[in-house]
């Protein structure tokens, strides 16, 4: 009989208990609990849509391209519809931002993109208000160049490929046209035209292999679509609604079709196409229709369109299979703490320090290496409430409220061995947030001052004074921070003004403030860990039962998602580290803790093989 080595070429490792670092699906043997296993990452069951940064210019009938919802480009369209306008603008999607860049050479509407990424892409043919253009530009991640045009002038038609290799299918001229033109990098090919002809939407990998989905007939919308195999057309399975004016992403075999016209008003469904059926998904938020679509069925980005009037935003798909994060727990801190410790480091290199225990505020410092804290050398003046940053080696601890009671505006600067008195901050305060890279830059913003006043004050550091620099846009205390000197967060906080706990949120270029979409949960002395741009927001002190948050939110430059929960709610805690690699330490629970946990952005689960 053959065995499990001759079959697979390795035999079954043993391990006392899980097997860290076990591939997915690689059989073991567990010899403390004598079972054969095998682990498989979670992830999530369906696709999801979340918000995105705006465009700068809201518009309808544009198009792009672009391979996934982090890298887009973004061009032409109409910005008031349904006024006659059209517009050359180009804008480019970095995951975060859109950037206006270099217009198009001919302005135009109803046109349509191909590319494989947002640096190398076709805009093809449109309508000038008026007629059709046969015009054909291709951008280079900088500038558009005119190439060979068309043969026939259409818009409103469906497209796919590359910048060496498309289709371009469909459309009016003015009257619907079923016209299919194949690209191959130099010259435009007439070939075998659409059963049906219509203005639709579509995609496709390259000029053999394309959808044309759905669209506007003489009468009314249809459901059917159209698979190309690089010599014709064939009818496929139909989409469960009929519609015009959608957008489109992904390939022959794996399609998202999204929001548009069914008939009278907008739909904001959408639609995946696994290669055989199409499948209702989660919806979009903003009904619209001719907007702009492009990416995978695992990441897209939808942007712009009419409701009915143009609009600027975007929203990001995030298809089935993405990985789940979880918090677990990490080793216990030596000493309970609450009352916002100041907090460095990542997640295997972090410090504690500062905070209050069961008595008083205390100046303990402590660092931890993945798995266990070590004291270290105490903080000159122990406080609670302060602010922190930088890293287990580099770090600052500012503000806060000392022992016996007094505001703070003193600041420490830590070596990696002590903590060494530089210069105050301007305004004392307690309940501040901040953030930074090292001991010599650093953020501080917000708080409450001596009169218990919330501030919205902020100020620099550069290594040897602060410098006070523009406002928040809100005052506030117990808010926390991410980020660096020049791009930073500052995300929940309590009003004073309101007295409510928010989940207000605010940004900083370097120069000023921009306020954000709000937390999802409103929340005061939460952690937050990570960038300005990529971050994570844990725990807090909010209004509902429980009052101490468990709750995780996730920040991606636009919005905020709620992902899974922390064991133990908390306020006051210590944060570090990113959204793939975080810690969560001390807090009130309300009762001081110990208790730390760690955030992985990727998990798994052990099956026992019997299971």
């Amino acid at each position: 009989m053959a065995e499990y080595k001759d079959i697979h070429g390795t035999t079954v490792r043993n391990s006392a208990g899980n097997l860290t670092g076990a591939k997915t699906g690689e059989l073991f043997f567990d010899s403390t609990n004598l079972d054969f296993k095998y682990q498989f990452p979670n992830t999530t069951p369906v696709g999801t849509w979340r918000s995105a940064s705006n465009l700068n210019t809201a518009r309808a009938q544009l198009a792009g391209a672009g391979v996934n919802a982090s890298a887009h480009v973004a061009f032409g369209g109409e910005i008031n519809p349904p006024s006659p306008s059209v517009s050359a603008l180009t804008e480019s999607y970095n995951g975060i931002s859109w950037t206006e860049t270099s217009d198009l050479n001919t302005a135009r509407r109803l046109t349509h993109g191909t590319g494989e990424s947002y640096t190398a892409s076709l805009a093809i043919a449109g309508w000038l208000n008026p007629g059709q253009s046969t015009a054909v530009e291709q951008w280079n991640g900088s500038a558009w160049t005119n190439i060979t045009s068309i043969n026939t002038g259409r818009y409103g038609a469906g497209a796919g490929g590359t910048v060496t290799s498309s289709l371009f299918f469909g459309g009016a001229d003015p009257n619907f046209s079923a016209a299919t033109e194949s690209w191959n990098g130099s010259a435009w090919t007439e070939v075998a035209d659409l059963n049906t002809a219509r203005q639709l939407t579509g995609d496709g990998a390259d000029n053999t292999a394309c959808l044309g989905i759905a669209g506007n007939i003489s009468p009314g919308r249809i459901d059917n679509v159209e698979s190309w195999n690089g010599t014709s057309w064939s009818e496929i399975t139909d989409i469960n609604t009929a519609r015009s004016d959608a957008a489109s992403s992904g390939t022959q075999t794996a399609a998202l079709i999204i929001s548009g016209t069914p008939g009278s008003g907008l739909t904001n469904s959408v639609e995946l196409w696994n290669g055989s059926s199409w499948a209702e998904q989660n919806n979009v938020s903003v009904s619209r229709s001719w907007l702009g679509a492009d990416g995978s069925t695992s990441s897209s980005l939808a942007y712009g369109g009419s409701n009915p009037g143009a609009v600027e935003s975007s929203e990001e798909w995030v298809g089935a299979g993405a990985p789940v994060g979880a918090w677990a727990s990490g080793g216990s801190m030596n000493s309970a703490r609450g009352n916002v410790i100041g907090h460095a480091g990542t997640q295997t290199a972090a410090l504690g320090f500062g905070g209050a225990d069961a008595t008083a505020n205390v100046a303990l410092n402590e660092g931890y290496n993945g798995s266990t804290w070590t004291e270290l050398a105490d903080l000159n003046v122990a406080r609670a409430v302060s602010s922190g940053d930088g890293t287990q080696t580099s770090a600052l601890c500012f503000g806060g409220y000392g022992a016996g009671g007094p505001w703070l505006s003193n600041n420490e600067i830590w070596n990696g061995t002590s903590w060494v008195e530089e210069a105050d901050l301007n305004t004392a305060r307690r309940i501040l947030g901040g953030c930074g890279t090292n001991s010599e830059s650093a953020l501080a913003f917000g708080g409450e001052t001596p009169s218990s006043t919330d501030v919205d004050l902020t100020e620099e550091w550069n290594g040897t004074a602060w410098t006070e620099v523009a406002d928040l846009n809100t005052a506030r205390n117990c808010t926390s921070g991410a980020g660096t000197r020049e791009a930073a967060l500052a995300a929940g906080a309590y009003i004073q003004s309101a007295g409510s706990n928010s989940g207000i949120t605010e940004s900083w270029n370097g120069t000023s403030w921009t306020e954000l979409s709000d937390l999802n949960t409103g929340r005061s002395s939460n952690a937050l860990a990570g960038e300005y741009q990529s971050c994570l927001s844990f725990g807090g002190y909010g209004p509902g039962s429980p009052s101490y948050k468990a709750q995780t939110e996730e920040w991606n430059g636009a919005s905020w998602v709620e992902v899974a929960d922390l064991s133990t709610g908390r306020q006051s805690l210590g944060g570090a580290g990113t959204t793939t690699a975080g810690l969560a330490f001390g807090g009130d629970t309300p009762d001081y803790t110990t208790s730390t946990e760690e955030w992985s952005g990727s998990t798994t689960t052990t099956k026992v093989l019997t299971d």
